[in-house]
């Protein structure tokens, strides 16, 4: 890392704004390509972004160490001392992660600087860091900033809800020592659901406020039920139709919080330990000086074109701050849409928004939920007006005779569904709710991607035992 005032040049070839999965990666490979590059990320604490620091990676190791020390399963040891260690473990991961990442950019030709960047005009960025600041310059400029969590207005409870130790946002919550006796989690997407799910696993009575009355109500229902069965074996508990109205807390931070609720127009009240906002995140921009740099930005975020440029001559953003899906292989593919146009020449022949093709996603429940393409209810509204003779293959893992892994690892909830076009015998969409399904959801969209018919992966040879070979039983409904 560099300090300001150990900043040799003050203009680049590019300056990158944010240390996320996008423009870390662009940084290297413009470094490598012999360009100079600055690379401004406000906190030394997110060196590699949100994945490694504060999302998939801390998460995904806290669901691992809690599925394998379930405090819901018979004989387990006590939650709180599986989440003691599984806490141990993910802070070493992270440490170790984030000192890579601040390595892997740190090569001849970049410079990590650690400040606040805004703009003050057409790609000149102000870094603040402390009292001191560096106005630095680029030829090109990327936004790379990130998300940040939807803040809500809560009666009785302070304009930033987690000035109050009780109540945490995401970031918060997977950082804390201590696990909450008792929980409740406002909002009902799937990063409620997925915490939700982690922290009933290691013993915690959790509660999910929800104010719809199903799950997933964007999902096919069978999503919603299978779901919502799930996540109640796991020890999760819903109420729905439900709203926050209020929040009594007492000056004692150790005392509990009582949630005054609305459950369908009854009112009731929830005593907990700790309090989990999850109401989505929005593109992080306050403070960048957008209008300064002539940036413009939307209620979704910056507004950009198929090729991720913005409104400002040599100005892209890519991630999350550009209003497009929030994941982080998205983030990577971004840097590909944009490292055509800045080192491969390409221009507008490249890569971009139009053909990246479909774009899976994985939520980490347990068992995993997985979705690429169009749901049932999606395709068969799109039916008539584009020809499609919609066919539905749908099975539950544990009447799949073909595919034993499942029971084999004592895993077989959930199901899986494929939705085709008869007449192309394209694949439309599949949902997959099953182990391993963060995987197998890679080789439909590979399918989808090649134009493959649904005959190649249900005549393809699998590996056996394997969940993928569920395929050869479950497209022969078709």
């Amino acid at each position: 890392m560099t300090t300001l005032d150990q900043v040799e040049s003050t203009h680049f070839d590019t300056v990158v704004i944010g240390f996320g999965k996008a423009g870390k990666t662009l940084a290297m490979g413009l470094a490598n390509a012999g360009r100079s590059v600055a690379l401004i990320e406000e906190s030394p604490a997110m060196y590699g972004g949100t994945c490694i620091n504060i999302g998939c990676v801390p998460t995904k190791t806290l669901l691992h160490d809690a599925d394998l020390h379930s405090a819901v399963a018979p004989g387990s040891a006590t939650g709180p001392d599986d989440y003691s260690s599984a806490m141990a473990r993910k802070k070493a991961l992270r440490k170790k992660m984030n000192a890579a990442n601040l390595a892997m950019v740190e090569k001849p030709g970049a410079v990590v600087i650690d400040g606040r960047a805004e703009f003050v005009g057409e790609r000149r960025i102000k870094v603040t860091a402390g009292t001191d600041e560096l106005e630095v310059t680029g030829e090109n400029v990327i936004i790379n900033t990130g998300a940040t969590p939807r803040v809500p207005t809560i009666d009785g409870l302070p304009e930033n809800p987690v000035e109050d130790p009780r109540v945490l946002f995401s970031t918060e919550l997977i950082d804390r020592d201590a696990l909450p006796r008792r929980m409740a989690v406002l909002g009902a997407g799937f990063i409620g659901l997925e915490l939700a799910n982690m922290y009933a696993k290691f013993g915690s009575e959790v509660t999910v406020l929800n104010g719809k009355d199903r799950l997933v109500p964007h999902e096919d229902s069978e999503a919603s039920e299978a779901i919502e069965e799930v996540l109640t074996q796991n020890g999760v508990r819903f109420l729905f139709g439900t709203s926050l109205t209020s929040v009594d807390a007492p000056q004692s931070t150790e005392a509990p919080l009582t949630l005054n609720l609305d459950v369908d127009g009854e009112a009731q009240a929830l005593e907990v330990d700790a309090l989990l906002i999850s109401i989505g995140r929005v593109p992080r921009t306050e403070g960048l000086g957008l209008e300064a740099a002539g940036v413009e930005s939307g209620p979704r975020g910056i507004v950009v074109d198929d090729f991720l440029r913005t409104s400002a001559k040599n100005v892209w953003a890519v991630g999350d701050v550009n209003g497009g899906p929030q994941f982080t292989f998205v983030s990577y593919d971004d840097h590909r849409i944009v490292k055509d146009q800045l080192l491969a020449g390409k221009g507008e022949s490249g890569r971009s928004l139009a053909n990246r093709g479909p774009v899976p996603n994985c939520t980490f429940l347990t068992p995993p939920f997985a979705r690429v393409g169009l749901s049932e209810k999606d395709a068969r509204q799109k039916a008539e007006s584009e020809g499609w003779d919609v066919a539905v293959a749908r099975a539950k893992v544990a009447d799949i005779a073909v595919m034993p892994r499942p029971k084999a690892v004592a895993e077989a909830r959930g199901y899986l569904q494929v939705v085709v076009d008869r007449k192309t015998e394209q694949i439309l969409g599949a949902t997959l709710f099953c182990i391993d399904a963060q995987e197998v959801i890679n080789t439909v969209t590979l399918a989808m991607k090649l134009q493959l018919p649904y005959t190649a992966l249900r005549d393809a040879i699998y590996t056996h035992p394997s969940t993928t070979e569920g395929f050869n039983g479950l497209l022969q409904q078709i």
